[in-house]
């Protein structure tokens, strides 16, 4: 899976995933000034949807996000 995230929550997403057993496979940037400055975050689970689901909820309770 994938996220899009600012610099300030990448680490808070990062350790909850971690915390639930997500790996993260790879962090990267693709531009140079844009602002807010985004990071693309790659990860990968194994296990149960429920196992993988509390992972992703816990993780996107550390973004900023809108409805």
């Amino acid at each position: 899976g994938d996220f899009v995230l600012t610099a300030d929550e990448v680490n808070p997403v990062v350790r909850e995933l971690q915390a639930h057993g997500i790996d993260v496979s790879a962090l990267h940037s693709h531009m140079l000034r844009e602002t807010p400055r985004l990071f693309f975050l790659h990860f990968w689970g194994l296990g149960s949807p429920e196992t993988i689901g509390e992972g992703l909820k816990a993780a996107l309770a550390k973004v900023a996000t809108k409805a």
